[in-house]
């Protein structure tokens, strides 16, 4: 198989209500499933909504949390064999007598993969993961998740394509969020999300600026371009709580080159054929052999100043540049 139809789905989830969520993510499915779509990504958190559950209590987030094979995703995995289709979701997932940033890969084999957030910072009742997921699909690759801010940490993309994956589902939600770094993405006007239909240029405008797409192509291209792997970047859309998500739904190669992408500001969904061919003789693919592995013990150590994800996320503590 040298070819692998993708589709990523940018949407704006209502917090809360999983049925008009997953009615929605069925929807879309259904229409890439026709279009003869292999596999398809949507935002993190998806099924629930996202950036409200910060001012959840931790009863409630419990309340709304499902296992994995609770009613949600076992209702993506029936559609997804149904229809010849892998659809990848995000839901709060409750374990262990733990909550987690979940997302999980329905195949139409059945089988359904999910990923933990390594790097959640959305609640302190929310655990972080510990461990990578790279997973065989039937379609002859193996595939990769990483959520959101994982994928920020350069090391995650490297130990996934290392673990064998040539496809990289990254579900977020990003896009005007209000960053400590004072040259990265802030805050976009609520009111221009609420006047999109009488003014869209001034809301395609913000997405397609430096709070959206453009702070995306300063190192988004460069995970899959530095590791020779596929990225489906799937984003929520429109007003999530006290923020605007810029959406930018984007397929990219391993070459770092977008091959479909969209800047609208509406749920939007869309579609490239993965030439797989690509992958052997991409450039970091290359580069993955050139690697020195006995100068890396700097990678794995310790410094002592080491920050959970939270606070290295939210604090506005200045970080030392010298740590060695």
């Amino acid at each position: 198989m040298n070819l692998l139809r993708a589709a990523t789905v940018q949407f704006q989830a209502r917090p809360d209500d999983k049925a008009a969520n997953l009615a929605l993510i069925t929807d879309y499915s259904g229409r890439a499933a026709e279009a003869g779509v292999h596999l398809v990504a949507f935002p993190e958190m998806g099924l629930l909504g996202y950036w409200h559950l910060r001012r959840q209590t931790p009863e409630r987030l419990r309340e709304l949390a499902e296992p994995l094979d609770g009613p949600s995703v076992t209702a993506v995995r029936e559609f997804a064999v149904q229809h010849g289709i892998g659809i990848g979701v995000g839901f709060l997932e409750a374990a262990d007598d733990q909550l987690f940033n979940a997302y999980a890969v329905c195949l139409p084999d059945g089988q359904v993969h999910r990923h933990r957030k390594l790097h959640a910072f959305e609640h302190e009742a929310i655990s972080s993961g510990d461990r990578f997921t790279v997973f065989d699909t039937p379609w002859g690759v193996k595939a990769g998740i990483l959520i959101c801010w994982d994928n920020n940490l350069i090391e995650n993309v490297r130990a996934t394509a290392l673990l064998g994956a040539s496809v990289l589902i990254a579900p977020h939600q990003t896009g005007g969020t209000r960053s400590r770094s004072p040259h990265a993405t802030k805050p976009i006007p609520l009111s221009l999300w609420d006047n999109r239909d009488a003014d869209p240029d001034a809301i395609e405008a913000e997405f397609r600026g430096p709070n959206g797409r453009e702070w995306l192509l300063r190192w988004l291209p460069a995970r899959a371009h530095d590791n020779g792997l596929f990225v489906i970047f799937s984003n929520g859309v429109g007003r999530d709580d006290d923020e605007v998500r810029t959406g930018n739904a984007m397929i990219i190669d391993p070459y770092g080159r977008i091959i479909a992408e969209t800047w609208a500001a509406r749920d939007e969904m869309v579609i490239a054929d993965l030439d797989l061919e690509l992958l052997p003789l991409s450039t970091g693919r290359r580069w993955l052999k050139g690697r020195r592995p006995e100068l890396y013990e700097i990678l794995i150590r310790r410094f002592g100043d080491e920050r959970d994800p939270r606070t290295a996320r939210f604090s506005a503590e200045p970080v030392r540049i010298d740590p060695a």
